[in-house]
């Protein structure tokens, strides 16, 4: 009796916890607080994502530059092997290597022992022929001399043959002529013999400077400022003159005040260029940049890499710079002021490029843009896009055209 009466006290209850479950959960969803299965944020009563936060900048028209980016190897301004003019031992040496000298800097002197002996044999051979010609002028003035005479006597003896005709003989007058001819004959026989010795003199004087010239160039001095690369010789060493075939040199001087970069350039880029244009260099292991200018053009294209050699010519006064140094060098092709965004906030396809555009609505949208010059951090824009048009730079990927969201503007970088 009493278990029968208890039987429908149980049902009561679970029918109870039934209706108190089914509450809680109609009120979840009633207040949108709980997530999904799948963890996702509820949507709102419309259905549409809550807004999302995204970085933009605004299209402005800002200077860009063309540029291209070549790397070289730095080398010197001008570098030679100094040789010896003249052949002799090493009697003197006055640098080593890394020595920096100056342009006619003594570098070495060389012993040639026979040049002395023949520098005061030719200088004797000189004052000989001094004396000849003062000689032959002495033999020019007597014969001079003697003219004067025998054309005076027979210029008289002419005269009273002319006044008086009978009173002179006409033999005596013959012998008179005959000697005044005979007396020109002989100044022109001392002017030659002048004219031969001072020749000789002349032609001695030259070996005599020829010989010196030659002695001088025992002193081997530097043809420019540079520093010292290289050394060949030691004291004692029997050196050649540069002309001979085994010729030795003595140094190698580099000239390191300026630098050289042979750039290849490719033929595309070839007509923009312009000579004196300045150029910008870095140096990857000085962490430096530098700046030179477009100095010269070969003016032709090497047709098994298309592309023309052009040098740079960089300052080196402070010497930071060492030849075999590797650098880039940046050369400005063009420059113009253009409407731009950051290259950050472009797509780009084999076919075209986009970008997400923020409406004035705070809504985004897909837009296709033509794309023109391009930096490393910025692109230029050709059509597309108006000036001031918002574009997302960054979280693209979550974003869908037409989704409502919240801006933060970045500004573009002047």
């Amino acid at each position: 009796m009493r278990i029968h009466s208890l039987i429908p006290n149980f049902r009561v209850i679970i029918a109870l916890a039934m209706l108190v479950a089914l509450w809680s959960c109609s009120g979840s969803n009633h207040d949108g607080a709980a997530k999904d299965s799948a963890g996702r944020e509820p949507q709102t009563r419309s259905g549409a994502a809550e807004p999302r936060m995204v970085a933009t900048e605004p299209a402005v028209k800002l200077p860009l530059s063309d540029e291209i980016s070549v790397s070289a190897e730095f080398r010197p301004y001008q570098e030679i092997d100094v040789m010896a003019k003249v052949a002799g031992y090493v009697n003197e040496i006055h640098f080593d290597v890394g020595t920096r000298v100056s342009e006619g800097q003594l570098l070495a002197v060389l012993e040639i022992p026979e040049m002395p002996d023949e520098i005061v044999k030719l200088n004797a051979a000189a004052e000989r022929g001094q004396s000849e010609v003062a000689r032959a002028k002495e033999d020019l003035h007597r014969a001079e001399t003697a003219h004067e005479i025998s054309h005076l006597n027979y210029t008289r003896l002419q005269s009273v043959l002319t006044a008086r005709p009978g009173l002179v003989a006409q033999q005596e007058i013959d012998t008179a002529q005959n000697r005044d001819m005979m007396s020109e004959s002989q100044i022109s026989s001392a002017r030659t013999a002048l004219a031969s010795a001072e020749q000789a003199v002349k032609v001695l004087k030259a070996e005599v400077a020829k010989s010196e010239t030659l002695f001088n160039y025992s002193r081997i001095t530097a043809p420019f400022s540079g520093v010292i690369s290289r050394r060949y010789v030691d004291m004692g060493s029997m050196v050649q003159a540069g002309t001979a075939s085994q010729a030795k040199p003595v140094a190698r001087l580099s000239q390191t005040s300026t630098l050289r970069l042979i750039l290849p350039i490719p033929e595309s880029v070839i007509p923009r260029l312009k000579v004196g244009s300045p150029v910008e260099v870095r140096v990857g292991t000085l962490g430096r940049t530098f700046r030179g200018k477009l100095a010269r053009e070969t003016g032709r294209i090497v047709s098994a890499t298309r592309t023309m050699e052009t040098e740079v010519d960089v300052p080196n006064p402070g010497g930071a710079l060492v030849p075999g140094m590797f650098a880039e060098a940046r050369l400005k092709l063009e420059e113009r002021t253009v409407l731009s965004i950051p290259i950050s906030a472009v797509d780009q396809t084999s076919e075209s490029a986009s970008v997400m555009v923020v409406t004035d609505k705070d809504t985004v949208e897909r837009r296709t843009i033509v794309a023109g010059l391009e930096t490393s951090d910025r692109v230029e824009v050709q059509s597309g896009l108006a000036p001031g048009e918002r574009v997302v730079v960054s979280g693209r990927t979550q974003l869908e055209p037409g989704q409502k969201v919240l801006v933060r503007q970045m500004g573009a970088k002047l």
